[in-house]
């Protein structure tokens, strides 16, 4: 993400999957998807992505209705296409396909005026990962308390 403007982040992500890469897609939208994002209205915290007959799908990233949207307005919680190079996506596929391994949507955001999706590929963490996580953030604050307390002479 070089010069755009979050939307929402999947801040659960990163504390429930190792992320070793990722990568930067579009979506396939309608008008009122587009513009209930650019007002802030997603979430994706259910959301998971998938390949499935060599194209990328987002499901159950959650889009709220646009409220001048009418009778045109879209089904919140639609499966969505990603629009990624072929190279990615059999790359993708061939990753996916390992034991483990899953594609995680990471942050929605707006660049160029297009949005776009930053999917992680994923494994899951363990519980005591999660626990020695928590530990290790825990001791590495504790470490620039006490650091930030001895400049300023506490």
């Amino acid at each position: 993400m070089a010069n755009g403007k979050l939307v929402a982040q999947n801040k659960k992500a990163r504390h429930d999957y190792h992320i070793e890469e990722t990568y930067e897609a579009g979506m396939v939208l309608t008008g009122t998807e587009i513009k209930s994002i650019r007002a802030g209205r997603i979430n994706l915290k259910d959301s998971f992505a998938r390949v499935s007959n060599g194209e990328a799908w987002v499901h159950n990233m959650h889009i709220s209705h646009y409220e001048q949207g009418n009778r045109y307005n879209h089904d919140p919680v639609r499966t969505r296409k990603l629009l990624l190079h072929k190279k990615q996506i059999s790359q993708l596929i061939g990753h996916t396909k390992e034991k483990g391994y899953t594609l995680v949507p990471l942050k929605v955001y707006l660049k160029n005026g297009y949005a776009k999706i930053l999917v992680g590929l994923g494994k899951g963490k363990k519980k005591f990962d999660k626990r020695h996580d928590l530990k290790e953030k825990a001791a590495k604050r504790d470490i620039e308390r006490a650091f930030k307390d001895h400049q300023l002479g506490r």
